[in-house]
């Protein structure tokens, strides 16, 4: 995993580095949607759990730094290092509730490829692909047991997991002075350790929408 990401990692400062110039900073405000099983799934009845447990996670809150460096007019390279916290919960019929708590904290190189052109400025509207270098926690507390959090959870042996991801979606800059307001709307989606059959966790799918500035 740890080669993984750093060949990610130099693969984009190399390429940033042939053309880079004026590079834009900027930080956001981020809300994630969880979807497909991340979002809600049910688990069959086990020898411990005699009832069909039904999982699922809330909205979640984070933020992200980016590092956009522009190498023509239509195409930039970012960096983005990001993370946010997702509650949940586990409930099963005749059983304790359970809150669930998930962290990640990912590092990511992105393509952004600017519609009018003026990825120089980073202005406009611009569409953003690229993998992730992802670090998870999962924890748990269950209802009535007081402030204390587990560090682990019932469907695996991993309380903290590094995984392979992959960002893509649409964003916008508005205005014209140094600092400029931006919007985007991403889609990030789990590309490895998420095997089942393995005990492995559920796949941190969900929708992102961010709102902040870049310089």
């Amino acid at each position: 995993m740890r080669s993984q990401t750093l060949a990610c990692l130099a693969a984009f400062g190399l390429a940033s580095s042939l053309g880079a110039q004026d590079p834009h900073f900027g930080f956001a405000f981020n809300l994630a949607f969880p979807t497909g099983e991340f979002r809600e799934k049910t688990y069959a009845p086990t020898s411990t759990v005699l009832a069909p447990q039904k999982e699922g996670y809330d909205i979640g809150v984070g933020g992200q730094f980016t590092v956009s460096f522009p190498i023509e007019n239509t195409v930039a390279i970012r960096m983005n290092f990001g993370g946010q916290s997702t509650s949940g919960s586990n409930t099963a019929a005749g059983y304790a509730k359970q809150t669930l708590q998930h962290n990640i904290f990912s590092i990511g190189g992105e393509f952004q490829l600017f519609v009018n052109g003026s990825a120089r400025r980073h202005r406009g509207t611009y569409f953003f692909f690229g993998p992730s270098a992802d670090f998870e926690r999962w924890d748990y507390r269950e209802d009535g047991s007081g402030d204390h959090w587990h560090d682990y959870w019932d469907y695996t042996t991993y309380e903290r997991k590094s995984r392979m991801g992959a960002n893509f979606g649409i964003g916008n800059s508005f205005g014209t002075h140094v600092g400029r307001f931006t919007m985007e709307v991403g889609f990030h989606k789990t590309l490895s350790g998420n095997d089942a059959a393995k005990g492995e966790p559920p796949s941190a799918d969900f929708v992102k929408l961010s709102f902040g500035w870049v310089f």
